[in-house]
């Protein structure tokens, strides 16, 4: 191998990849290219650092120079790729410089979706996708007292639960009848919403945010039914969009991510994808557990042993100290229903096909106590 391995983004996927075929290897050449600063941390540390508080700069492990030396790789950070030349076999970056290489692995990661709203204010929404997002959310807050998220999915959950034990006052806008929609059965959704309401957290459900005006130093948001709140501060959470514009200009394919096989490879054979910015045969999975698993099959790969990926049931667990969460959702194209059982400690809802198997599940409160046992009972997401 002449050429380098590159490895396009400095998140948790690219370092995991990085980490484990050094594992493997120690020789290959191994280029890390990234947009941002290259230091290495824990991204779900963000939603829950202030009530614990955690500094910014206390959540970076390592600096790019501290994470090059440790895994005997190559860092570049500020560094974008403007193209990538699968027959050249070249990534060129913005500045026009080319670099060659043997294997690409792209670990973009996803933006943050940005819904179209209306109002002199919308210049002013924040949202919290990397540290350098975060040490700005945190000087912005300031001495701000009243906090509007707009998405209560997994990230606005968690920020809320954090913003309301740290003493703010914390609004939740969703068009969901729910907080956590998509994950939870209703009687999940309304237990976890009754615990973050008892420690402060209102919700305005059923309804979404049409605009957002600046009125003296405030914020007013006005919401599809016509009313209105008045807020210091705006978040806006509402899911995450795969990077594929990079592969996509490359003539890679893409759906909703960057279309992968079990290898992780692209149709060209030596260009590779993991992560939030990847699907895996029809699955977008933006969590720590598949990225995890995907980097060990593809280091096993790049080092020479073609290892298709295999990913267990994998639970999730919700950073929400007020009602804990803990969710393995259940593949609903299989036809199914909820059995939930509920009081007032919590919520245990399993997902079960049609003659009886444990396909997913939901536990709330006491009943996240359960996870072990049940999670043995589960599928794999792909054997």
């Amino acid at each position: 191998m002449n050429n380098p391995i590159i490895i396009v983004g400095s998140g948790l996927a690219g370092y995991a990849v990085a980490r484990e075929l050094r594992k493997l290897d120690a020789e290959t050449p191994i280029i890390m290219l990234t947009g941002d600063h290259g230091g290495f941390y824990s991204k779900p540390m963000l939603s829950n650092a202030l009530s614990s508080g955690k500094m910014p700069e206390s959540i970076l492990n390592g600096d790019a120079a501290q994470m090059a030396s440790q895994l005997k790789i190559s860092i570049r950070p500020h560094c974008r790729v403007a193209a990538i030349n699968q027959q050249k076999q070249t990534v060129t970056l913005t500045d026009g410089e080319e670099i060659s290489y043997d294997h690409v692995v792209l670990a973009l990661g996803a933006d943050q979706v940005r819904l179209p709203l209306s109002g002199s204010g919308v210049e002013k929404i924040l949202s919290v996708n990397d540290l350098d997002d975060y040490k700005k959310f945190r000087g912005e807050l300031g001495d701000k007292k009243r906090i509007s998220i707009i998405g209560a999915g997994l990230i606005g959950c968690e920020f809320a639960n954090d913003l309301a034990a740290a003493g703010y006052q914390v609004d939740v806008i969703d068009i969901s009848a729910q907080p956590l929609g998509r994950l939870l059965p209703p009687e999940g959704g309304a237990f976890l919403r009754q615990k973050l309401e008892a420690v402060g957290v209102v919700f305005h459900l059923n309804t979404s945010t049409q605009s957002i005006e600046q009125e003296n130093g405030h914020l007013r948001l006005t919401f599809a039914t016509g009313s209105s709140i008045e807020s210091d501060l705006v978040l806006s959470a509402v899911g995450l969009l795969p990077r594929t514009q990079l592969a996509a200009a490359a003539g890679i394919k893409i759906n909703r991510g960057i279309v992968v096989n079990r290898m992780l490879q692209t149709q060209f054979a030596n260009i590779y994808a993991l992560g939030d910015c990847a699907e895996v045969e029809g699955k977008v999975l933006p969590f720590v557990l598949p990225i995890s698993h995907a980097a060990r099959a593809l280091a096993a790969t790049l080092a020479g042993t073609p290892t298709q990926v295999k990913y267990p049931a994998m639970p999730v667990i919700v950073k929400t100290p007020a009602c804990p969460t803990v969710v393995s959702p259940p593949d609903f194209s299989i036809k199914g229903e909820w059995h939930v059982d509920v009081d007032q400690e919590g919520v245990k809802a399993l997902y079960r096909d049609e003659v009886g198997n444990l396909l997913g599940y939901a536990l709330l409160g006491t009943a996240v106590k359960e996870k072990n046992n049940l999670s043995a009972q589960l599928p794999p997401i792909l054997k």
